[in-house]
C-alpha cells in the first residue's frame, strides 16, 4: 500500500515538474530546444536524418561531384535565368561550376540512359545557356569549354540532332486542355477516402500512368524528392498495412498498398527540411485525382511519428539514414458495397482570407 502511494507520488510529482517545464520552455526557443532534449525524444530521428541528407547532399556534390539533386536544382536554376524578362547577359557564375561537376559524372553514366528524360533536359538547358550568355566572364569561359569537351566525346548522340528542344517555351503555343471546371469540381468531389475494395488485381500499367500524372505536380526546384514504394504481393501487403496506424478494421481489404518516402539528401541545408513533405503532398494529390479518372480508388493513411513504428518501418522498406516515411496509402477498385464517410469540408469563409 506504501509502495503503491509512492510511486503515485512520484508519478504525481513528474507530471508537475513535466507541466511546469514545458509552459515555462515555450517562452524561448532555446528553453524549447532543452525540454525535447530532457523530457522528449520525439525529434531525435528527424534531427539525424535531416543532419545525414545534408552530409550526403555535401559529400555527393563537393567529394564524388556527382549529384543529381544539385544538378537538377541548378538546371531548374538556370532555366529560371533564360526565362527572365529581360534576361540578363550574365548569370549563374556563382554555380556553374558545380553544375559542370555533377554533369560531367551523370552526363557519362547516364548519357545513353533512353529513358530518363532528365539527361536530355540536362544538355538542352545547358547548351542553350552557353549559347546565349556572356563568355566573356572567365569562370564562364572555362566552363563552355568543359562542357563542349563533355558532349563532344560522344558526337553520335541523339541530343544533338532533335529538333524539340527541353527548353523554356511559351505556353500560349502549347494545346489548352478542355477540361472546364465543373468537370474539375466533379472529379475532386469524386475522390473520396475509400476503405473497401474489390478483390480484383489492379494493373501496374494503370499505377504507372497515375505516377506519370503525380510527376507533373510542382516541386520546389523540380527535385521531387520522393519515392513511391508499391507493394502488391498478397503477403507483403499484409506486412506492410500492419505499419500505420487506422488500419485493423479495413486493412485487409486493401489490395495495393503504397508508401511514399522522402529523401532528405536532395538538400544542402535544414531550411529546406519541410520540402519532402509539401512536394510529396503535391504529387500524391494528382496521383489520387489521376486514379479516379481511371475507375480506381485510395485512402489515405496518415503516418505517425512514432519511434517504434518509424524503426519498423525503416527495416521493412530498408531506408538509408536520410529517407523519411511519408505517408501510406491504400488504392483498388472500390467496392460498390462499401460504404465512405460524408466528411463534410470546412466552408469557404473559415480556410481563405484575402489580403
Amino acid at each position: 500500500m506504501i509502495k503503491e502511494l509512492l510511486k503515485r507520488s512520484e508519478k504525481l510529482v513528474r507530471q508537475i515538474i513535466y507541466d511546469s517545464f514545458s509552459r515555462l520552455s515555450v517562452r524561448s526557443r532555446k528553453l524549447s530546444v532543452l525540454y525535447y532534449f530532457l523530457f522528449d525524444r520525439s525529434f531525435d530521428r528527424e534531427i539525424q536524418a535531416v543532419l545525414a541528407g545534408k552530409i550526403q547532399h555535401i559529400d555527393e556534390a563537393k567529394k564524388t561531384k556527382n549529384n543529381y539533386f544539385l544538378l537538377i536544382r541548378n538546371t531548374h536554376r538556370i532555366e529560371k535565368g533564360l526565362l527572365m524578362k529581360p534576361r540578363r547577359d550574365l548569370f549563374g557564375k556563382e554555380y556553374i561550376t558545380e553544375t559542370i561537376d555533377s554533369f560531367e559524372a551523370i552526363w557519362n553514366l547516364g548519357k545513353d540512359d533512353k529513358a530518363n528524360p532528365q539527361i536530355k533536359w540536362f544538355y538542352d538547358v545547358l547548351n542553350e545557356y552557353f549559347s546565349t550568355i556572356n563568355l566573356s566572364h572567365p569562370v564562364i569561359a572555362t566552363e563552355e569549354a568543359r562542357f563542349k569537351r563533355i558532349i563532344n566525346e560522344m558526337p553520335s548522340t541523339a541530343f544533338k540532332t532533335q529538333t524539340a528542344k527541353s527548353i523554356p517555351y511559351h505556353r500560349a503555343k502549347q494545346p489548352v486542355n478542355n477540361v472546364n471546371y465543373a468537370q474539375f469540381y466533379d472529379l475532386c468531389k469524386q475522390r473520396r477516402s475509400v476503405r473497401w475494395f474489390l478483390d480484383k488485381p489492379v494493373p501496374r500499367e494503370l499505377i504507372d500512368n497515375a505516377i506519370l500524372a503525380a510527376n507533373q505536380a510542382p516541386s520546389a526546384c523540380n527535385r521531387q524528392p520522393f519515392e513511391f514504394r508499391i507493394f502488391d504481393d498478397p503477403e507483403m501487403v499484409k506486412k506492410v498495412v500492419q505499419l500505420p496506424m487506422g488500419t485493423s478494421g479495413y486493412g485487409h481489404s486493401i489490395p495495393v498498398m503504397i508508401v511514399l518516402v522522402g529523401n532528405l539528401d536532395a538538400y544542402f541545408d535544414e531550411r529546406d527540411r519541410h520540402v519532402i513533405y509539401i512536394d510529396a503532398s503535391l504529387a500524391s494529390m494528382s496521383f489520387m485525382l489521376a486514379l479516379e479518372s481511371m475507375d480506381l480508388s485510395s485512402c489515405s493513411i496518415n503516418w505517425p511519428d512514432i519511434e517504434a513504428r518509424e524503426s519498423k518501418m525503416h527495416s521493412f522498406l530498408n531506408l538509408k539514414p536520410y529517407q523519411r516515411p511519408i505517408m501510406c496509402m491504400g488504392i483498388g477498385y472500390p467496392d460498390p458495397d462499401g460504404l465512405i464517410a460524408y466528411s463534410e469540408k470546412r466552408p469557404l469563409h473559415q480556410i481563405r482570407k484575402y489580403n
